[in-house]
């Protein structure tokens, strides 16, 4: 163990601390992967969530310092449970177990080192879920080419188009160059959204815009960058469920909730670019209740509601995945 850890460059801030002997890196992480929450969630996009859930692991600790950040009290101010790797690995057996349709990463780059080790005696013993790498986007080339493995679906934020607004918002002025190398590498590398037999997503990228007050424009540009630099392929899931908590209430335009007409621009963009599938979620102006990560207790737990027969996962949003692709 350790590997990487001696001068840590994972992310782009590479602050070079030595994670081995006890130094903790700029997002605070240190010699040990630390987890606030898992359990099955069925609040992710439908292809994802399926009829039991995605496997997700809420890793604390985070590469970003976003004022806005719905799970603060684990990403930013380290809120979560210290684990051995023997613990970890049990953890990700217990999901394969409960049914859960993939392993579902939140925030994984500081403790990918630890993932790599935890999930290796699985594989020797023939359990294998599809992982899903859920990432801001603020990462570095050599470490996803590093970890590829550990990526067979990308969930990747695009959340910003000026380095201004990355700065203020998130304290990251490299983050719209580093995202968008990061949305290209996982299209290179894993390509459209391919799914099983029974809908359920087990290759490929889908790129998450949230709709921020006072800069849709911005993911509008990130609507046309994705067309001219990827291609309308790409699934893309765009959000409207912003909601100003934490450092964000004090600071305006962050301290309020995104307008309706605001969102509509960005309804329209996604239709006039002719964006072959994905998700547009439906006008709510906030998170809901069950998905707001700073009112979720540590441990493990269910995430949202589980599917009710008869009604479809992700039923809140508007569903089109003609774009995807079903292996033969």
């Amino acid at each position: 163990m350790g590997e990487g850890l001696s001068s840590c460059a994972l992310c782009p801030r590479a602050c070079g601390v030595n994670r081995t002997s006890g130094q903790k890196g700029w997002c605070g992480a240190g010699d040990r992967p630390r987890i606030y929450r898992y359990g099955p969630h069925f609040g992710e996009e439908p292809p994802l969530v399926g009829t039991k859930g995605s496997g997700t692991v809420f890793f604390s600790r985070c590469t970003l310092r976003c004022l806005y950040c719905q799970n603060w009290p684990w990403s930013q101010e380290g809120e979560g449970e210290d684990v051995t790797v023997e613990r970890l690995t049990a953890i990700l057996r217990e999901l394969a177990e409960m049914g859960c349709h993939n392993w579902n990463l939140v925030s994984p780059t500081p403790w990918l080192p630890f993932i790599r080790d935890a999930v290796a005696p699985l594989l020797r013993l023939g359990i294998s879920l599809p992982f899903v790498y859920n990432t801001s986007g603020f990462e570095t080339r050599s470490t996803l080419e590093e970890y590829a493995a550990l990526a067979d679906i990308a969930l990747c934020d695009l959340r910003y188009a000026r380095e201004e607004t990355a700065a203020e918002a998130s304290g990251a002025a490299n983050y719209v160059t580093a995202a968008r190398e990061t949305v290209k590498w996982f299209w290179e590398n894993l390509g459209p959204l391919k799914l099983d037999e029974d809908g359920i997503a087990r290759r490929g990228v889908i790129c998450r815009l949230l709709a921020l007050p006072g800069h849709v424009q911005e993911a509008v540009d990130n609507l046309e960058w994705l067309a001219e630099n990827v291609g309308t392929r790409v699934h893309v899931s765009v959000m409207s469920q912003y909601t100003p908590v934490y450092k964000a209430l004090e600071k305006e335009p962050w301290n309020r909730k995104l307008f309706e007409e605001e969102f509509e621009l960005l309804r329209i963009a996604v239709d006039e670019l002719g964006f072959d599938g994905g998700w547009v979620q439906e006008f709510e102006g906030e998170a809901p209740a069950g998905l707001l990560g700073q009112s979720m207790s540590a441990g493990k737990g269910v995430v949202g509601y589980p599917v009710e027969p008869g009604r479809e996962a992700g039923a809140s949003r508007a569903v089109s995945c003609e774009g995807a692709e079903t292996p033969r």
